[in-house]
């Protein structure tokens, strides 16, 4: 009964969402000008990610080969062919679910554009709806996934756990591709059409004359929509699946039996409500800022969802109210981690306006001080995390014990872990609207491109800016969200590995332990390189060939030709498709690579040490980006001198430099940690049997 509700509620969800498709689709696409710009846009992001979805596809299935023959365990003869099927399954719902919210944004943006030529309410509308469907496709998807395994192999004590682990394996590793591919594309042409257009040509970036236009507004579609969707979902999938088998430990299961299993996937459905009946409360009052509309929606929807958590609690938990408050914990967490985003990377705020400041000297101190403030924000950001996790953990297991003195066969340290479980689904309780917020930004900023690129009226371009400013500090928000999130469903899924691999815990003391814990810091520096030069060397290529365009066609920017938008398009697909495939298998191997020469306990400390380094540069790299990028935006809303001055053009170079981190490496970095957990959840068997041998 109680997993028919979570299909019931995800089915509404799916259908709410198939509505709102056809009510966007009915919207007016605007001129015959602005439906051919966002037509090149559509088939722009759906040929790239046909493409990336097949490279993806062929790797995947020779993963999975390698899963059904490559895990024996004595326990379950069939091992490797559920870790296998489970992974198949997710991977191709990992990427269903970025289709599917790329679908929607390519044909959101041109009638948002449109709605601003008509009012700031109609354009949020369009736009906030189009990543309404990004969110509840995505969540739904999960709970789908997860409920139909859940179904065919039903989890029990003693029972083999191997299709929902293999399924969070299958999501990760989809994720990873899908976000540093289309990272590596949206910031290659960022970057190029940020130098060659606003510094050296003297043009806006979304200038029709810019020949990198059309790539830098596919790659929000394929980064930030198509990339952020996999990436959240492989989040939502890692979380539950870690909680449902932290369930299965002794000490809960006696407690709450079935119940504890399936608790993570009613408190995600109650989430698809709580959005459904926040989505009535964005809307635009009078002279309000757009973005006081969409936290409305998001404190109805926290809201909701903290009344669901209870009447589960009582009903589910035995009314046993410390998991109601450490799910409250979890809420809070993501309320105050949005606060510290903000502050950080608003221009309104005072770390981005001294990068500003200190920009009037030039590119290189404004750099240093993007950098100073990048570091500062981990402080209060681990502080809130670290303070969470105690407090859930005290919550869970009635404050007997913060850990001193217990290992993982300890009945209280058994409960404390499902309280940071708990924890954990408060926060990501609110996803689909945090998507929603999500979607929001690239929409709005591929709907101020058209409105650019279309020469339309200067009142619906101050609309469209308008909600462009509220899109950026969205998005980061929502980056700092996605890397608390990682961090708690990596220490969940950590807690699940030492679980399943009947680990007591980890000692960094013992020299193969400590080896292995190096190359897990080692990993994330490597990958965070890979990832930053190909953006690079991506940008280094289109940068020159723009240049060419502009040498060769002299009446480009005179305005009486066209540039050849195809080929800067075509230079940011093969790069990411080419560049995305190295730090991805680096990521995969490099475990199972510790774990089999040196055992499981060894491939816990690469766990435990890759997760804090990850989550550190994670955080470092987002907010250093986003703090950089609005400290420009504050200067092109006429400070300091405004567009087209020296500050101006320092600004723009700081920008380039924090794209890649914020845009490419951050968001990956994200999925790293939680791929590093899967990938040794999954394995495990295959690193007990190798250390026997």
């Amino acid at each position: 009964m109680l997993l028919e509700y979570v299909f019931a509620v995800s089915a509404l969800s799916l259908g709410v969402a198939g509505y709102i498709v056809t009510w966007i689709l009915k919207q007016d696409a605007g001129t015959e000008r602005m439906k051919e710009i966002s037509n090149a846009i559509k088939v722009g992001a759906e040929t790239y990610l046909m493409r990336q979805y097949k490279t993806i596809s062929v790797i995947a299935v020779i993963t999975a080969a390698l899963l059904a023959i490559g895990i024996r365990d004595p326990s379950s003869q069939w091992a490797g062919a559920y870790t296998a099927a489970g992974f198949m399954l997710g991977a191709l719902s990992s990427n269903l679910a970025g289709y599917i919210a790329m679908y929607i944004s390519v044909r959101s943006n041109v009638r948002a554009a449109r709605g601003a030529m008509t009012s700031l309410d109609r354009a949020l509308k369009i736009a906030f709806r189009g990543g309404i469907v990004f969110g509840l496709a995505v969540v739904s998807m999960s709970l789908l996934g997860l409920a139909t395994l859940l179904l065919i192999s039903p989890l029990s004590q003693g029972s083999d756990p191997r299709l929902i682990v293999g399924f969070g394996f299958g999501a990760s590793f989809a994720a990873l591709f899908a976000q540093l591919g289309g990272g590596i594309y949206t910031k290659a042409a960022d970057m190029s059409a940020d130098l060659v257009g606003k510094v050296e040509a003297g043009i806006p970036e979304d200038d029709p004359r810019n020949p990198a236009v059309i790539a830098d507004l596919v790659g929000d579609n394929v980064g930030d929509i198509a990339g952020r969707g996999a990436d959240l979902f492989e989040s939502i999938s890692s979380e539950n699946i870690g909680a449902m088998i932290l369930a299965l430990t002794p000490a809960v299961w006696a407690l709450f039996g079935v119940n504890g299993v399936i608790f993570p996937l009613l408190a995600r459905a109650f989430g698809l409500i709580g959005t459904l009946i926040g989505t009535f409360f964005v809307y635009s009052r009078k002279n309000e800022d757009p973005f006081t509309s969409l936290t409305r929606g998001l404190i109805v929807t926290g809201t909701i969802c903290a009344l669901g958590f209870f009447i589960l609690t009582e009903v589910l938990l035995n009314g046993e109210l410390n998991f109601f408050f450490a799910a409250l914990v979890g809420i809070i967490c993501a309320v105050l981690v949005a606060w510290i985003t903000d502050y950080y990377t608003s221009y309104r705020k005072r770390p981005t306006l001294h990068i500003a400041n200190a920009s009037e000297s030039g590119p290189a101190p404004g750099i240093a001080t993007g950098l100073a403030v990048g570091m500062e924000s981990s402080g209060l950001f681990i502080i809130v995390i670290g303070v969470a996790i105690l407090l859930a953990f005290g919550l869970g297991n009635g404050f007997q014990s913060l850990g001193a003195g217990l290992d993982i066969a300890d009945p209280a340290f058994q409960k404390g872990i499902y309280g940071t479980a708990i924890a954990t689904m408060g926060m990501l309780s609110v996803t689909p609207m945090i998507l929603a917020m999500d979607g929001f930004g690239p929409i709005t900023d591929n709907a101020g491109g058209i409105l650019e690129m279309s020469g339309v009226s200067e009142k619906a371009r101050t609309i469209s800016d308008r909600l462009d400013s509220v899109g950026n500090t969205t998005k980061a928000l929502t980056k700092g969200y996605g890397v608390a999130s990682a961090a708690l469903s990596a220490f969940l899924l950590f807690s699940a590995f030492l679980e399943v691999a009947s680990l007591r815990g980890v000692d960094l003391a013992r020299p193969e332990v400590f080896t292995g814990a190096l190359i897990g810091a080692m990993l994330i520096f490597l990958f965070s390189s890979l990832a930053i030069r190909a953006v690079g060397s991506t940008a280094a290529v289109m940068i020159l060939d723009i240049r060419k365009q502009f040498k060769e066609f002299p009446g480009i920017i005179e305005g009486k030709s066209k540039p050849d938008y195809s080929r800067c398009i075509d230079i940011s697909t093969k790069a990411a498709l080419k560049n995305m495939i190295a730090p991805s298998l680096l990521v995969v191997i490099g475990p199972v690579a510790i774990g089999l020469l040196l055992g499981s306990e060894a491939l816990g400390g690469l766990l435990m040490v890759g997760t804090m380094v990850g989550v550190l540069m994670a955080l470092f790299m987002n907010n250093v980006g986003a703090a950089l990028d609005n400290a420009k935006k504050y200067i092109e809303a006429g400070h300091l001198g405004g567009k087209g001055s020296q500050v101006h053009a320092a600004t723009v170079i700081g920008d380039t430099l924090g794209d890649p981190l914020k845009d490419t490496a951050g968001p990956s970095l994200h999925v790293v940690v939680k791929l590093l957990n899967t990938i040794a959840l999954a394995m495990a068997p295959l690193f007990i049997l190798a250390l026997l041998r």
